[in-house]
């Protein structure tokens, strides 16, 4: 399986890039894992919601072209499917049982994803209704994906 993590932006603190490294070094046994990033628009410090709309639907579009055909599309929503860690050990499992052999988690920018993005999804998750920063964001990702395999493997993984 490979599972492609498709984020708007780059991450630019030391602390969130090692957080990922040690994650993809975890995940590598268990499935091929890809981070794929498009760039971020750059907008004023108080944008009208045209200007909002307008970023969205450029980083949408940016998004919607890495994006393959054949990708298994999860978009990361606040107004997306809850669940807990065994939840998504499930989900994963049941994808991989289904014979979906590629993932596509997608992060969207400051303003979330456009509606595109949100359309072409095959799924939609939240990991909680409070906002978290889209490069933190990857690394919870990342961890919850690793407690998955875990899961899925019956390895232990509580901490």
């Amino acid at each position: 399986m490979t599972i492609t993590v498709l984020c708007v932006g780059k991450i630019k603190e030391r602390y969130l890039k090692d957080a990922v490294a040690e994650y993809l070094k975890r995940l590598s046994r268990y499935a091929k894992i890809e981070i794929a990033e498009v760039r971020d628009e750059r907008t004023k410090e108080e944008p009208t919601e045209r200007e909002r709309a307008q970023v969205l639907d450029i980083e949408g579009e940016r998004l919607l072209a890495r994006i393959g055909e054949r990708d298994y599309v999860i978009a990361l929503a606040i107004d997306g499917k809850e669940m807990d860690s065994e939840g998504l050990a499930a989900f994963v499992g049941g994808r991989m049982n289904q014979g979906d052999s590629r993932l596509c988690f997608v992060i969207g920018g400051s303003y979330g994803l456009s509606e595109q993005v949100l359309r072409r999804a095959d799924a939609a998750f939240s990991f909680s209704k409070m906002t978290f920063p889209h490069q933190l964001m990857r690394v919870i990702l990342l961890e919850q994906v690793y407690r998955s395999f875990r899961i899925l493997n019956h390895e232990p993984y509580h901490k």
